[in-house]
């Protein structure tokens, strides 16, 4: 998958007007969740995604393995999306788990598992997966 077809396939799926919202969305995201997870894990999760893309998780993060919740993930990315009226939550939340649905038709089975398996499971993590346990949507 190269990098217009991701944010063309986010694109479609968010039914976002247009390439740039798809990338802020895309960028808002992956950036966030690369400075959630451990800098080796960022690499690994990065190295199948299209150069544009990966450097959001491995390139722009400043300090990865930090720790904040679930809330403090979606308060991120809506910063970095622009989404910050208190009617965006639903938006944020559905963006960040298309994201990586998307994200994850690239990625090895197994490969995002690790990830999961770095966030707590007790704190609302489990969300930003829904989708790719509906569509199975985990390369092989």
């Amino acid at each position: 998958m190269n990098f217009d077809e991701f944010t063309g396939t986010v694109q479609h799926r968010l039914e976002l007007p247009g390439t740039g919202e798809a990338v802020r969305a895309t960028r808002a995201t992956l950036t966030t969740l690369g400075e959630r997870i451990q800098a080796g894990e960022a690499t690994d999760l990065a190295g199948p995604l299209p150069m544009e893309v990966d450097f959001y998780l491995t390139g722009a993060v400043a300090e990865h393995g930090q720790r904040f919740d679930w809330n403090e993930f979606l308060d991120r990315v809506a910063e970095r999306e622009g989404q910050t009226a208190p009617d965006d939550r639903a938006d944020v939340a559905h963006h960040a788990r298309t994201v990586v649905a998307v994200a994850a038709e690239a990625i090895p089975a197994g490969q995002l598992d690790q990830v999961r398996d770095q966030l707590p499971a007790d704190e609302g993590w489990g969300n930003l997966f829904e989708l790719v346990e509906a569509d199975g949507a985990q390369a092989e």
